[in-house]
């Protein structure tokens, strides 16, 4: 019975003892977490050393090429004075604090606290780093979060570039100044200006926030998001950016800017206006290269015109803009689409040349003037480059006229092999169609009474118009034969000339319908993310991995 409570009590105490040990490791551990010893600044020289507890309690005296030591960092000055129990160290004169490779700080004045491992530095202050110079008044620099920062406005010198700020933060492991408040950075080829700037020395890149400007000698950047890139001279911008040249402004949800190709493009809601040619080019991809004067935009693609006081537009999968002012070169294809308030159209591609005053329409054109539909093989609409009108239109092989007689349900056709029409004021008031001409045209009096329907061939026709280019007169030259039928004399078979079709369905009435209604889906999705886009909080660009291995990638290193 003894035995078996000694026993028990022998358990107890055993477990006890377990329990005392973990306790006593816990008590260990959060000793050795917050009692840890600082380590003391050393005094590794000094020419004289003296004590006066009457003017500095305290203190040690240090005189003379002093040089002090504390866990790597170097400080040497004229004059110091250390307080040992404290660990802090006031120096003065030529003071100078080296971090081993990576900081050179120097200032007239200078102090030291070794157990928070902070410094305080003014009076002509310099800190050097390998890859850039600061210059300031006043610095405060953080060892254990190894970071300086300013108050009072300070210049930085990186190669080619110098920047100015009222405040900044300079993160040694990280090799990046921080700026929230006022920078300009002044390079010889442009300058940027922004609120909040962060600034990678060794790579040169730079990340902006808030409303910023990069203005180069013939370009102008504007963008709330964006990076730069200053070795390469390239850059990536978002949030309300735009991309300004003389004469262009390029806008988009996400553009890139190459300066020494001066190159620029942009993603999603492009839109470039072109001021010279008074045009507003539209997509969701496209390339500006300012040097060749050209661009390409695809996507949706689209060009606005203003002529006199209307406006053409004009869609293509994709568009080219080639060529100097006054030579320009514009190039749609496939599946091109134009319209203005009085004409629209359908061809596979269109060339049109700025210098000929020759816009072409080419692969299975069709043009509608006011109710005319025109059809041909190819179609060229030549302008007048003084009066910036249009001037005239020729139809090539095939010519095909239809309109709706304004009352009935019959067809007002005119056929032949070419057609050359005169426009006025960007109206068609005569035309002539040539060899082997027909004709069905329902006439009508004054009081819209149908006459008879004239049906006949020729070898041409003159047609002159009124202001909506509908036919006032026709007159038939050489080798006429036909007759004018009344109503009930000519049969319903008969009232169509051979290669008819009406595409009235087809016809574009309104600058939306020239988009395609496949292309109206993919649009509706875009839209519908960039919405989603907008509403979400704007936040700075995040760091590139180039911009973080930018050192392993110099050294040769993946």
């Amino acid at each position: 019975m003894c035995w078996f409570y000694f026993h028990k009590f022998a358990s107890k105490l055993q477990s006890l003892k377990k329990y005392s040990f973990y306790i006593l490791l816990l008590l260990l551990s959060f000793t050795s977490s917050f009692g840890q010893k600082t380590s003391k600044i050393f005094v590794e020289h000094a020419d004289y050393q003296d004590v006066n507890e009457y003017e500095l309690p305290g203190a040690l005296l240090l005189t003379g090429n002093v040089r002090v030591n504390h866990d790597g960092v170097i400080m040497t000055c004229n004059k110091a004075y250390y307080f040992k129990t404290e660990n802090y160290i006031k120096a003065f004169g030529d003071v100078q604090m080296v971090q081993g490779d990576t900081l050179y700080l120097n200032s007239k004045y200078a102090e030291y606290n070794g157990n928070v491992k902070q410094a305080f530095a003014t009076g002509n202050v310099v800190m050097r780093s390998p890859e850039s110079n600061m210059v300031t008044d006043t610095i405060y620099f953080d060892r254990v979060k190894q970071e300086a920062y300013y108050n009072s406005g300070g210049t930085i010198t990186n190669r080619d570039n110098t920047l100015k700020s009222k405040s900044g933060r300079y993160f040694v492991q990280q090799k990046k100044y921080q700026f929230l408040t006022s920078v300009v950075l002044t390079n010889p080829e442009y300058t940027i200006k922004s609120n909040h700037l962060d600034y990678y020395t060794n790579s040169g890149h730079s990340y902006l926030f808030g409303p910023s400007t990069i203005v180069g000698k013939d370009n102008f950047i504007y963008t709330e998001n964006g990076f730069y890139n200053t070795k390469n001279n390239v850059g990536h911008f978002l949030k309300k950016s735009y991309i300004k040249y003389k004469d262009r402004l390029i806008e988009g949800d996400s553009l890139y800017f190459d300066r020494k190709k001066e190159f620029s493009s942009g993603t999603r809601n492009v839109k470039i206006t072109d001021s010279v040619n008074k045009a507003i080019i539209r997509g969701h991809y496209g390339e500006v290269y300012k040097a060749k004067d050209s661009l390409f935009i695809t996507k949706r693609a689209s060009v606005r015109y203003m002529m006199e006081k209307d406006s053409m537009f004009v869609h293509a999968k994709k568009l080219i803009v080639t060529g100097k002012q006054g030579e320009r070169i514009v190039r749609g294809f496939p599946n091109v689409r134009f319209f203005k308030s009085d004409m629209s159209g359908k061809c596979d591609s269109i060339h049109s040349d700025q210098k000929k005053a020759l816009t072409q329409l080419i692969g299975k054109p069709i043009l509608w003037n006011f109710e005319n539909q025109i059809t041909g093989d190819v179609m060229h609409l030549i302008g007048n480059n003084t009066t910036e009108k249009l001037d005239s239109l020729k139809v090539l092989n095939n010519t095909f006229i239809i309109s709706k007689d304004t009352i009935g349900t019959g067809y007002n056709q005119v056929k032949g092999l070419n057609l050359y029409g005169k426009f006025k004021d960007n109206k068609m008031y005569e035309a002539d169609v040539v060899k082997n001409t027909e004709v069905v045209y329902y006439m009508r009096n004054d009081k819209n009474e149908l006459i008879g329907i004239n049906k006949n061939v020729s070898s041409r026709i003159n047609m002159l118009m009124d202001d909506k280019s509908k036919i006032d007169t026709i007159t038939f030259f050489n080798e006429v034969d036909g007759d004018i039928y009344p109503d009930k004399d000519l049969p319903e078979n008969a009232r169509k000339l051979r290669g008819f079709v009406w595409r009235g369905d087809e016809r574009i009435k309104s600058k939306e319908e020239i988009f395609p209604p496949e292309e109206e889906a993919e649009e509706q999705k875009i839209q519908e993310q960039t919405k989603i886009d907008n509403a979400k909080p704007n936040v700075p660009m995040k760091v590139r991995k180039e911009t973080l291995n930018y050192d392993k990638k110099k050294r040769g290193k993946k």
